[in-house]
Protein backbone atom coordinates (compact mmCIF):
# COMPACT_ATOMS: atom_id res chain seq x y z
CA UNK A 1 0.00 0.00 0.00
CA UNK A 2 1.10 3.50 -0.29
CA UNK A 3 2.08 4.59 2.64
CA UNK A 4 0.88 8.23 4.03
CA UNK A 5 3.91 10.51 5.01
CA UNK A 6 2.92 13.45 7.22
CA UNK A 7 4.00 17.05 5.85
CA UNK A 8 5.53 18.11 9.31
CA UNK A 9 3.76 21.91 9.74
CA UNK A 10 5.35 25.06 9.35
CA UNK A 11 4.79 26.08 12.61
CA UNK A 12 6.35 23.38 14.16
CA UNK A 13 8.60 24.61 17.17
CA UNK A 14 11.94 26.05 16.25
CA UNK A 15 13.89 25.52 19.66
CA UNK A 16 16.82 28.20 19.96
CA UNK A 17 18.94 25.36 21.82
CA UNK A 18 17.76 22.16 20.91
CA UNK A 19 18.03 20.63 17.03
CA UNK A 20 16.48 18.27 15.18
CA UNK A 21 13.60 18.38 17.49
CA UNK A 22 10.01 16.99 16.34
CA UNK A 23 7.13 14.90 17.07
CA UNK A 24 6.82 11.35 15.28
CA UNK A 25 3.21 11.28 14.98
CA UNK A 26 1.24 11.12 11.69
CA UNK A 27 2.87 8.31 10.60
CA UNK A 28 0.84 6.12 8.98
CA UNK A 29 1.02 1.96 10.06
CA UNK A 30 0.50 -0.90 7.15
CA UNK A 31 -2.97 -1.85 8.75
CA UNK A 32 -4.04 1.77 8.49
CA UNK A 33 -3.66 3.37 11.84
CA UNK A 34 -1.64 6.32 12.55
CA UNK A 35 1.14 7.06 15.47
CA UNK A 36 -0.27 9.43 17.60
CA UNK A 37 0.64 12.99 17.95
CA UNK A 38 2.13 14.21 21.54
CA UNK A 39 3.35 10.81 22.58
CA UNK A 40 6.81 10.20 20.60
CA UNK A 41 9.27 12.63 20.23
CA UNK A 42 12.73 12.68 18.62
CA UNK A 43 15.44 15.67 19.04
CA UNK A 44 19.57 16.05 19.37
CA UNK A 45 20.43 16.48 23.00
CA UNK A 46 19.18 18.71 25.29
CA UNK A 47 22.13 20.28 27.37
CA UNK A 48 22.39 23.84 25.26
CA UNK A 49 18.22 24.18 26.02
CA UNK A 50 17.27 27.79 26.79
CA UNK A 51 14.85 28.61 29.54
CA UNK A 52 12.19 29.07 26.78
CA UNK A 53 13.42 25.80 25.07
CA UNK A 54 12.89 23.61 28.62
CA UNK A 55 9.33 25.90 29.47
CA UNK A 56 8.06 24.26 25.77
CA UNK A 57 9.26 21.05 26.66
CA UNK A 58 7.97 21.03 30.14
CA UNK A 59 4.49 21.60 28.61
CA UNK A 60 4.95 18.00 26.08
CA UNK A 61 3.72 16.23 29.69
CA UNK A 62 6.88 13.99 28.78
CA UNK A 63 7.40 10.43 30.93
CA UNK A 64 10.51 9.85 30.15
CA UNK A 65 13.53 11.22 27.82
CA UNK A 66 15.77 8.41 26.52
CA UNK A 67 19.59 9.67 26.47
CA UNK A 68 21.72 7.40 23.77
CA UNK A 69 24.81 9.52 24.40
CA UNK A 70 28.09 7.98 25.87
CA UNK A 71 30.39 9.59 28.19
CA UNK A 72 32.24 11.22 25.94
CA UNK A 73 29.40 12.91 24.42
CA UNK A 74 28.59 14.60 28.04
CA UNK A 75 31.65 15.17 28.00
CA UNK A 76 31.73 17.59 25.36
CA UNK A 77 27.94 19.12 25.35
CA UNK A 78 26.96 18.22 29.23
CA UNK A 79 24.11 16.99 30.29
CA UNK A 80 20.45 17.39 29.50
CA UNK A 81 18.51 20.46 31.32
CA UNK A 82 16.27 19.21 33.87
CA UNK A 83 12.59 19.06 33.37
CA UNK A 84 10.26 19.08 36.43
CA UNK A 85 8.43 15.66 37.11
CA UNK A 86 10.55 13.63 33.89
CA UNK A 87 12.23 10.74 34.40
CA UNK A 88 15.57 10.58 32.35
CA UNK A 89 16.85 7.37 31.39
CA UNK A 90 20.68 6.74 29.60
CA UNK A 91 21.39 4.05 27.80
CA UNK A 92 24.21 4.50 25.90
CA UNK A 93 24.48 3.62 22.41
CA UNK A 94 27.92 3.50 19.97
CA UNK A 95 28.08 6.34 18.52
CA UNK A 96 28.66 5.60 14.62
CA UNK A 97 31.61 8.15 14.57
CA UNK A 98 32.71 6.66 18.24
CA UNK A 99 36.11 7.88 19.57
CA UNK A 100 37.45 10.46 21.12
CA UNK A 101 40.44 9.93 19.00
CA UNK A 102 38.46 10.37 16.15
CA UNK A 103 36.43 13.29 17.11
CA UNK A 104 39.57 15.28 18.16
CA UNK A 105 40.30 15.09 14.21
CA UNK A 106 37.21 15.68 13.20
CA UNK A 107 37.51 18.85 15.23
CA UNK A 108 41.54 19.95 14.96
CA UNK A 109 42.77 17.66 11.75
CA UNK A 110 44.05 19.14 8.70
CA UNK A 111 43.10 18.59 4.93
CA UNK A 112 45.08 15.76 4.36
CA UNK A 113 44.59 14.23 7.81
CA UNK A 114 41.43 14.63 6.99
CA UNK A 115 41.64 13.27 3.47
CA UNK A 116 43.36 10.22 5.28
CA UNK A 117 40.60 9.60 7.87
CA UNK A 118 37.36 10.16 5.64
CA UNK A 119 38.18 10.83 1.92
CA UNK A 120 37.68 8.14 -0.87
CA UNK A 121 34.24 7.15 0.82
CA UNK A 122 36.00 5.92 4.07
CA UNK A 123 33.80 8.55 6.02
CA UNK A 124 30.28 7.06 4.31
CA UNK A 125 31.57 3.68 5.07
CA UNK A 126 32.21 4.12 8.74
CA UNK A 127 28.71 5.44 8.97
CA UNK A 128 27.25 2.38 6.87
CA UNK A 129 28.86 -0.12 9.12
CA UNK A 130 28.20 1.34 12.39
CA UNK A 131 23.86 1.45 11.42
CA UNK A 132 24.60 -2.36 11.22
CA UNK A 133 26.70 -3.14 14.23
CA UNK A 134 24.20 -0.97 16.53
CA UNK A 135 21.25 -3.57 15.22
CA UNK A 136 23.29 -6.29 15.38
CA UNK A 137 24.68 -5.86 18.75
CA UNK A 138 22.37 -3.28 20.90
CA UNK A 139 19.61 -5.67 20.77
CA UNK A 140 19.20 -5.60 24.49
CA UNK A 141 19.46 -1.67 24.56
CA UNK A 142 16.26 -1.27 21.69
CA UNK A 143 14.50 -4.40 23.39
CA UNK A 144 14.65 -2.33 26.98
CA UNK A 145 13.50 1.32 24.65
CA UNK A 146 10.22 -0.72 23.45
CA UNK A 147 9.61 -2.93 26.56
CA UNK A 148 9.56 0.83 28.28
CA UNK A 149 7.30 2.22 25.80
CA UNK A 150 4.92 -0.46 25.66
CA UNK A 151 4.92 -0.24 29.83
CA UNK A 152 4.46 3.40 31.11
CA UNK A 153 7.02 5.44 29.46
CA UNK A 154 4.80 7.73 27.07
CA UNK A 155 4.58 10.46 26.29
CA UNK A 156 8.81 10.05 25.52
CA UNK A 157 11.55 12.06 23.87
CA UNK A 158 14.60 9.89 22.53
CA UNK A 159 17.30 12.14 21.53
CA UNK A 160 21.29 11.85 20.90
CA UNK A 161 23.42 14.61 20.62
CA UNK A 162 22.64 14.85 16.55
CA UNK A 163 19.04 13.05 17.33
CA UNK A 164 20.08 11.93 13.71
CA UNK A 165 22.44 8.20 14.46
CA UNK A 166 21.74 6.45 17.66
CA UNK A 167 18.06 8.10 18.10
CA UNK A 168 17.02 8.35 14.21
CA UNK A 169 18.03 4.02 14.72
CA UNK A 170 16.05 3.87 17.98
CA UNK A 171 13.29 5.30 16.59
CA UNK A 172 13.27 3.21 13.56
CA UNK A 173 13.34 0.48 15.79
CA UNK A 174 10.17 1.44 17.48
CA UNK A 175 8.47 2.73 14.36
CA UNK A 176 9.11 -1.30 13.05
CA UNK A 177 7.09 -2.37 16.20
CA UNK A 178 4.29 -0.19 15.93
CA UNK A 179 3.66 -1.40 12.28
CA UNK A 180 4.99 1.52 10.34
CA UNK A 181 6.44 0.73 6.54
CA UNK A 182 10.31 1.06 5.73
CA UNK A 183 9.09 4.00 2.97
CA UNK A 184 7.39 6.06 5.74
CA UNK A 185 10.12 5.55 8.57
CA UNK A 186 12.63 5.92 5.85
CA UNK A 187 10.92 9.85 5.19
CA UNK A 188 11.11 10.73 8.54
CA UNK A 189 14.64 10.33 9.29
CA UNK A 190 15.46 12.04 6.12
CA UNK A 191 13.77 14.85 7.57
CA UNK A 192 17.41 15.56 9.90
CA UNK A 193 18.46 16.92 7.06
CA UNK A 194 16.49 20.03 7.01
CA UNK A 195 18.76 23.05 7.80
CA UNK A 196 17.37 24.41 10.78
CA UNK A 197 18.00 20.92 12.07
CA UNK A 198 21.45 19.58 11.07
CA UNK A 199 23.95 19.57 14.06
CA UNK A 200 26.37 22.40 14.01
CA UNK A 201 29.89 21.10 13.23
CA UNK A 202 32.26 22.01 15.67
CA UNK A 203 35.97 22.50 14.20
CA UNK A 204 38.90 24.42 16.54
CA UNK A 205 39.27 26.88 14.07
CA UNK A 206 36.94 29.06 12.23
CA UNK A 207 39.81 29.99 9.49
CA UNK A 208 38.46 29.69 5.94
CA UNK A 209 41.22 26.94 5.79
CA UNK A 210 39.36 24.52 8.62
CA UNK A 211 35.80 25.17 6.78
CA UNK A 212 37.04 25.16 3.18
CA UNK A 213 34.80 23.30 1.06
CA UNK A 214 36.98 20.13 0.84
CA UNK A 215 37.07 19.92 4.37
CA UNK A 216 33.05 20.29 4.44
CA UNK A 217 32.42 17.72 1.88
CA UNK A 218 34.81 15.20 3.66
CA UNK A 219 32.82 16.15 6.90
CA UNK A 220 29.62 15.37 5.28
CA UNK A 221 28.87 11.87 5.42
CA UNK A 222 29.10 12.59 9.02
CA UNK A 223 26.34 14.71 9.32
CA UNK A 224 24.68 13.79 6.95
CA UNK A 225 21.25 11.65 6.82
CA UNK A 226 21.33 9.40 4.25
CA UNK A 227 19.15 6.67 2.97
CA UNK A 228 22.39 3.81 2.32
CA UNK A 229 22.75 4.36 6.13
CA UNK A 230 19.13 3.33 7.26
CA UNK A 231 18.96 1.42 4.59
CA UNK A 232 21.90 -0.85 5.83
CA UNK A 233 20.42 -1.04 9.33
CA UNK A 234 17.27 -2.30 7.64
CA UNK A 235 18.82 -4.71 5.33
CA UNK A 236 20.74 -6.56 8.11
CA UNK A 237 18.03 -7.06 9.66
CA UNK A 238 16.85 -9.37 7.31
CA UNK A 239 20.34 -11.06 6.96
CA UNK A 240 20.45 -11.88 10.46
CA UNK A 241 17.35 -12.40 10.93
CA UNK A 242 15.13 -13.42 8.56
CA UNK A 243 11.76 -10.97 8.59
CA UNK A 244 11.26 -8.12 10.59
CA UNK A 245 8.62 -9.92 13.18
CA UNK A 246 11.43 -12.37 13.77
CA UNK A 247 13.80 -9.44 14.52
CA UNK A 248 11.12 -8.28 16.79
CA UNK A 249 10.64 -11.87 18.71
CA UNK A 250 13.77 -13.03 18.62
CA UNK A 251 16.06 -9.94 18.76
CA UNK A 252 14.61 -7.51 21.20
CA UNK A 253 12.10 -10.63 22.74
CA UNK A 254 8.92 -8.62 21.85
CA UNK A 255 5.98 -10.72 22.95
CA UNK A 256 2.45 -10.00 20.74
CA UNK A 257 0.68 -9.17 24.22
CA UNK A 258 3.89 -6.67 24.51
CA UNK A 259 3.32 -5.25 20.95
CA UNK A 260 -0.64 -4.83 21.55
CA UNK A 261 -0.15 -2.88 24.30
CA UNK A 262 2.82 -0.65 22.22
CA UNK A 263 0.12 -0.07 19.75
CA UNK A 264 -2.35 0.68 21.93
CA UNK A 265 -0.37 3.35 23.43
CA UNK A 266 1.43 4.83 20.53
CA UNK A 267 -1.44 4.33 17.92
CA UNK A 268 -5.15 5.94 17.00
Amino acid sequence: MTQQIPHHSSTEPELSGVRNFRDVGGLSTSDGRQVRSGVLFRSGHLAHATETDAEFLASLGLHTIFDFRNSADHALEGPDVTLPGVRNVGIPLSDPADGKEFWKMVRDGDLEQLRGLLGEGRAAARMTRSYREIIRTRTAEHSRVVHALAEDSVPALMHCAAGKDRAGLSIAVTLLALGVEREAILADYLESNAPHRRYRVRRSSDSAEARSPEVMALLAPLFDARAEYLEAAFDTIGETWGSVPAYLAEGLGLSPETLDRLRERLLD
